[in-house]
């Protein structure tokens, strides 16, 4: 049976939060846009997160922030990051300069899709994306997909791929001569499981964040969305030797007073990319978003806002070429800038201290982190930088007694983070400087695995 064949000037893959905000910014500029969801609609916004974000600011204003915030932020009080050591039982309070907030991910999932409509763009559920569309010269023209079993051929000026970790349309596309980043491996990614608790009282952590550290390169989490039902979840790096997630999940609980007699509402795992951003996530006809860019803070796993931020960024450098009938990598090039100046440079040096905790075991990682000043671990985690007084370090290095030779590593490793966020800020404004920079940066990579012993990631 011949495929069917619609036109768009713009196909999405996936109603995720990058699909959306991709959506969103192409129909409110007047262009005609599709999106293409493989659940039915009303399993959609369904998807396993953490929950947490900073706050509506994170998001492009393209959507009423304010009914969203009104219908899917259950917990925004909160206001500090606690760290637990599993090995003493200790907790490290980081208090956070502005309060963030805890949603309930179906019902955000549910909004920015009905947003997604009311700007114009058409979402068709229960359509699963089988194939790229790519023309003689490689631009990519659209995609094959079944819509209720039934095939379709999508045609667009511009695919945005926001299909999530490993999506299928890298892995069908042909972007052997694009600039497009294909040192793409699992390795690179994390496994992540979670359920959604009911607890019988109101936990004393309802303003917190908190943080474990498991056996495994990885860690659980308990976020509130609100005094009583928690978000319980864990993850860890695909480089290590596969951790039962639920098991491990479940014996954490079993030891937490305030889970006796929960009852869990909601299960659900995926994988997320914990690496740097992609080099390039462009080619013709072509830009990935979100998590299928690698858009995600590698060492939290937090990628809600890369994804808004990445989807909005894409289509307001493309609606030019997409009218044109001209969306070539060239001309798609200032996304790329545009990402990598910005939270790109900030992942790829926390991409530096994930590469480096590969070389170390989990106990001595916990002793290193439980004895950092907060305010600094804040910032190693979401800016990738530290810096301390003279008071502070003196303090640090009598608390790490034992691990210094350790600790020595780490300041060399924190010197090559900061050379690394400088060299992103020197990101190509075109594709022609591109390979040299990418020659560079590999060199700082090189000198961190010399310093750390840590194996290559990419």
């Amino acid at each position: 049976m011949s495929a069917a064949s619609d036109s768009y000037d713009i196909v999405v893959v996936g109603a995720g939060t990058a699909g959306a905000f991709a959506a969103s910014t192409a129909a409110s500029e007047g262009l005609d846009v599709v999106v293409l969801e493989r659940k039915p609609e009303e399993e959609a916004g369904h998807i396993a997160c953490g929950d947490a974000i900073k706050g509506k600011s994170t998001f492009p204003d393209v959507i009423d922030l304010d009914y969203l915030r009104e219908e899917s932020f259950t917990n925004q009080n909160i206001r500090r990051a606690v760290f637990e050591n599993p090995k003493t039982g200790e907790e490290l309070d980081v208090p956070f300069g502005q309060a963030g907030a805890v949603v309930d991910r179906k019902r955000y999932g549910e909004v920015i899709l009905e947003e997604t409509e009311r700007a114009g763009a058409d979402i068709h559920y229960d359509t699963v994306v089988q194939d790229v569309v790519q023309a003689d010269d490689g631009k990519v023209t659209g995609v094959r997909a079944k819509r209720n079993g039934d095939p379709l051929t999508y045609e667009a000026e511009l695919t945005v791929d926001a299909a999530g970790a490993l999506s299928i349309l890298q892995d069908k596309g042909e972007f052997g001569d694009a600039s497009f980043d294909t040192n793409v491996s699992y390795s690179q990614f994390c496994s992540a499981y979670r359920e959604v608790v009911e607890v019988p009282e109101p936990v004393d952590y309802e303003d917190a964040i908190v943080f474990k550290p498991t056996e495994e390169l990885g860690y659980l989490w308990y976020f509130p969305r609100t005094g009583t039902e928690i978000n319980a979840g864990l993850g860890f790096q695909m480089t290590e030797p596969p951790m039962k997630l639920v098991e491990v999940l479940k014996r954490d609980m079993s030891r937490r007073p305030e889970f006796e007699g929960a009852e869990v509402k909601d299960k659900l795992g995926a994988a997320l990319p914990t690496r740097r951003p992609y080099d390039s996530a462009v080619a013709d006809g072509f830009v990935a978003v979100g998590d299928a860019a690698g858009h995600v803070n590698p060492t939290t796993g937090g990628g809600i806002p890369g994804a808004a931020k990445s989807a909005h960024w894409a289509v307001k450098r493309a609606i030019d070429a997409v009218v044109e009938g001209d969306a070539t990598e060239e001309r798609l090039w200032r996304y790329n800038h545009d990402v990598m100046t910005d939270f790109g440079k900030r992942f790829a040096a926390m991409d530096v201290y994930n590469i480096w905790g590969t070389a170390h075991e989990v106990d001595e990682l916990t002793d290193i982190i439980t004895t950092l000043p907060a305010q600094q671990l804040l910032n190693a985690m979401t800016k990738g930088e530290t810096s301390m007084s003279l008071r502070l370090k003196l303090k640090t290095v009598f608390d790490t007694y034992g691990h210094w030779d350790t600790l020595r590593e780490l300041y060399k490793v924190r010197g090559i983070a900061g050379d690394l966020k400088d060299h992103y800020d020197r990101y190509p404004e075109r594709p022609g400087g591109f390979e040299g920079w990418q020659e560079q940066r590999d060199s700082l990579m090189d000198d961190l695995y010399a310093v750390s012993g840590a194996d290559p990631k990419y």
